[in-house]
């Protein structure tokens, strides 16, 4: 992979970039996947569906997302070397408490050190034997008011390798890797981390459209979701494999994975869905950097943008 690219001269050719990466937290504003081709999978396609929430869901009612046929919530945890969301400790309790399979995920904030991030994501997020794998949540924020770092593709990648290094040695599992299609293309797209299970976002396409042959484990699909429990609207989220496959991810999570082709070339088609996936409707508000970061409503036209190229 060349050395020395930065973030910003490999995708500022498409002529947005500053406005198509700036969110966080998994996820943000999406329309409807009108972009996929009819021989490719849909959402609708995979049986097994999940979320992704953050205090920008509110107060949840777990034992409701669990009836309404979610089958795993990824939890935000921590941000950076000091942040810790707001939510986590209820909505892991609360989904624990619902038999919601979880897991926490946290978001990178680029100006402080690995080790620094590591521990504060180990202090807030707990070492349990049934919960999902940890999530390392690689994104570009150009629009930080704190952290103005001319960000490399090789320096990103040595300090991934420490933070998911670290992962792995304190709870035990293989991490999951969740980015956006810039991030993406940008830095790993090269082949970076190829033995790590990839969680991807691509709210108007199908992830082979942006993510070309490399397989996907996990796909945020959309941003708008409306599922029972939860006011506000909501991440969606889809397993790559079929019922028996996700439950030998739950049973063993590395074998699970191999099972559906983490290192193969391309992507098996799914199996037909036992059941109707949940139906997702409505708009969710997008969750941003923490405190330090622009607000919310600054962000609109950043979010506006970046569906045009996810």
């Amino acid at each position: 992979m060349p050395d020395g690219k930065n973030l910003v001269s490999r995708v500022l050719s498409a002529g947005a970039l500053a406005l198509a990466i700036a969110l966080s937290g998994c996820g943000s504003g999406v329309g409807p996947l009108d972009a996929l081709s009819s021989d490719l999978p849909r959402p609708t396609d995979y049986p097994i569906h999940g979320i992704d929430v953050s205090k920008f869901q509110g107060d949840i009612d777990w034992n409701a997302v669990a009836g309404s046929g979610v089958k795993f919530a990824w939890i935000k945890a921590t941000e950076g070397g000091d942040h810790a969301d707001e939510r986590f400790q209820a909505n892991w309790t609360g989904a624990k408490a619902a038999g919601v399979p979880h897991g926490a995920y946290h978001f990178v904030y680029w100006c402080r050190p690995p080790m620094e991030e590591m521990a504060n994501f180990e202090q807030n997020a707990p070492v349990e034997g049934d919960a999902l794998p940890p999530v390392l949540d690689v994104e570009a924020t150009p629009t930080s008011k704190t952290c103005h770092r001319h960000l490399t593709q090789e320096d990103a990648i040595a300090e991934m390798k420490v933070m998911l290094d670290e992962m792995e040695r304190h709870y035990g599992k293989r991490p999951i890797i969740y980015t956006t299609v810039d991030f993406y293309q940008a830095i790993l797209s090269d082949g970076a981390f190829m033995d790590y299970p990839i969680w991807v976002r691509s709210t108007k396409y199908q992830p082979s459209v942006k993510y070309g042959p490399r397989p996907w484990h996990f796909w945020q699909y959309q941003s708008d979701g409306s599922i029972a429990g939860i006011q506000a609207h909501v991440d969606r989220d889809a397993f790559f494999g079929t019922q028996k496959q996700w439950e030998a991810f739950l049973r063993d999570e590395e074998s699970g994975l191999r099972r559906i082709d983490i290192r193969g070339s391309g992507a098996p088609q799914p199996a037909a869905p036992d059941a109707p996936a949940p139906e997702t409707v409505a708009a969710q508000p997008v969750e941003q950097q923490p405190a330090a970061q622009p607000p919310a409503e600054q962000q609109v036209g950043a979010q506006q943008a970046d569906d045009q190229q996810q």
